[in-house]
């Protein structure tokens, strides 16, 4: 089934999220049942699907709260999870990921969301998107379970890119503060910088210059900087955004993931190493459940690419319908806050307050 696109609209002012139906593990169908839980949950939302026309019209058409609110935009090939990024871009232009953001570019959707390829969905938004004015290195977020009251801590970056000098790690903790105050509403969010401790004379030199540097913005950028943090600090209650380089936050990120399938795997053991413990596993079975949902990864799934011309949210390649919802959820909470405007405007004033310090300074350094 395909609406016209200005029908999206129809009623009300509905936000478009332009969505790669290909690429994620269990294939379109679970993309297209995230989307239709989401459209029945949220009268609001709107969809531009990305994909083989004939084999998306079948599946949504099956979906009864995607009526009037889907409309399919044809896409012969996709990207695998295989795919090198300079591939795509020299040959990808026929591809759901190619023309999600195409979308979102061309102003007809307002977010992307893509359960694909994390190197070639980054690759392609960075060329197609560009970056924001001031913006070096983009970076993806993703929040992580914590035991501050809003559950959960944001972190990043986690694998945008491997590199980060101390100019690249102040526009993480800036772009990090303006997705906590629009994505989870904290008015003045906590920052920390990661480090091999938390004494500012331990880590690399970069660390140190972007620990005085992110004290200096802190007042204007209305946020609290608490300093160095450790890897303990991330799922605690110490500071709201974590900022590291995109190779440290990526292996804390699989770390955690690990851990968490571990100590399940260890928990489903326990409970079945005798009947008594079999007994307790059904006394304590409410209890479990409610921590499988505290802790469920596809509930707080998308990791967001900050620094573009656009919102881009990467669901999790192996996301059920589950995980694209909370996906969709999440796009459609950052653009109804208007987050990428206010993101630009944040890097915008903090790069002139930079430029207009370095020009109070002459060659000799001294002031002018």
């Amino acid at each position: 089934m395909t609406v016209l696109s200005e029908d999206l609209n129809a009623g009300s002012k509905r936000t478009i999220i332009s969505v790669d139906a290909m690429g994620g593990d269990r294939g379109p169908a679970a993309v297209v049942a995230g989307i239709s839980r989401s459209a029945k949950i949220n009268p609001d939302i709107a969809f531009i699907l990305h994909g083989p026309k004939a084999k998306l019209e079948k599946l949504v058409a099956r979906k009864k709260p995607l009526r009037g609110r889907c409309e399919i935009r044809h896409a012969d090939d996709e990207v695998s999870m295989e795919d090198k990024p300079s591939q795509v871009m020299r040959n990808g232009k026929s591809t759901s990921m190619w023309s999600a953001i195409e979308s979102v570019r061309d102003g007809e959707a307002d977010v992307c969301v893509s359960c694909g390829n994390t190197g070639a969905l980054m690759m392609l938004s960075v060329v197609r998107l560009r970056k924001l004015p001031g913006i070096n290195r983009p970076a993806i977020a993703i929040l992580w379970p914590s035991s501050n009251p809003q559950g959960f801590n944001i972190m990043l970056d986690v694998g945008a890119d491997i590199r980060a000098d101390e100019h690249d790690l102040l526009q993480y903790a800036l772009m990090g503060v303006s997705y906590a105050r629009n994505g989870m509403e904290i008015k003045r969010p906590r920052v920390g910088l990661l480090n091999v401790g938390t004494e500012e004379h331990k880590g690399r030199s970069e660390l140190k210059i972007a620990h005085d540097l992110i004290t200096e913005q802190a007042e204007a950028a209305n946020f609290d900087f608490v300093g160095f943090v450790e890897g303990g600090d991330i799922p605690g209650n110490s500071v709201d955004v974590i900022v590291t380089d995109g190779f440290t936050g990526n292996v804390a990120l699989k770390t955690g993931e690990g851990t968490a399938r571990l100590i399940g795997s260890l928990l489903r053991e326990a409970f079945k190493f005798s009947p008594l413990s079999r007994i307790a596993a059904l006394l304590a079975f409410t209890s479990l459940q409610r921590l499988n949902k505290r802790i469920d990864p596809r509930r707080v799934n998308g990791g967001v690419f900050l620094g573009l011309n656009g919102t881009v949210v990467k669901s999790h390649g192996s996301s059920d319908a589950t995980g694209v919802s909370a996906a969709v959820k999440l796009a459609f909470k950052l653009s109804q806050s208007g987050f990428s405007k206010k993101l630009a405007a944040r890097v915008a004033s903090t790069s002139q307050l930079q430029q207009n310090d370095a020009g109070a300074v002459d060659k000799n350094g001294k002031n002018t």
